[in-house]
């Protein structure tokens, strides 16, 4: 198996950039569905919009998204020689998605309440919320690229 994952190494690694990209646009985005759905009123037309939009960006795109990063982030894993040299960065990066993937199961479970007209939270705090998966990401790019440690 790891002779197969090291042949197609380039292509897994692509598909798993192309994943991450999908599931960041999503992460990126569900939050700011969320600063503007908590502006209109409970049971409206505009507030029956955004339950369809955020469960679409949820089901469609964040979800299988993430699944399909973390699929093809194990099977680089496998790779031969990638524990080879000091993987502190690695273990750094995997946390921040750990943490990462906390925040989309933060955001599911956020969308659960404004589905059920249920949202606790004011526009402010979804747009506070809207910088942190941007930072994460930003941190996790410069852990794989500069490999600090």
């Amino acid at each position: 198996m790891s002779d197969f994952l090291t042949s197609h190494y380039l292509v897994l690694k692509s598909l798993h950039i192309i994943f991450m990209i999908f599931w960041m646009a999503a992460l990126f985005y569900l939050p700011r569905l969320f600063l503007y759905h908590a502006r209109v009123l409970p049971h409206s037309e505009t507030s029956e919009l955004f339950k369809i939009m955020e469960r679409r960006l949820v089901r469609i795109i964040m979800t299988p998204s993430m699944l399909l990063t973390w699929l093809f982030g194990f099977c680089l894993l496998g790779v031969g020689g990638m524990f080879s040299a000091p993987s502190g960065w690695l273990h750094a990066k995997i946390f921040l998605v750990l943490i990462m993937s906390s925040f989309h199961g933060v955001f599911v479970m956020w969308m659960k309440d404004f589905s059920q007209d249920k949202n606790r939270y004011s526009e402010k705090f979804y747009r506070a919320i809207n910088e942190v998966p941007p930072l994460l990401l930003i941190l996790i790019v410069f852990l794989v690229v500069l490999k600090p440690f």
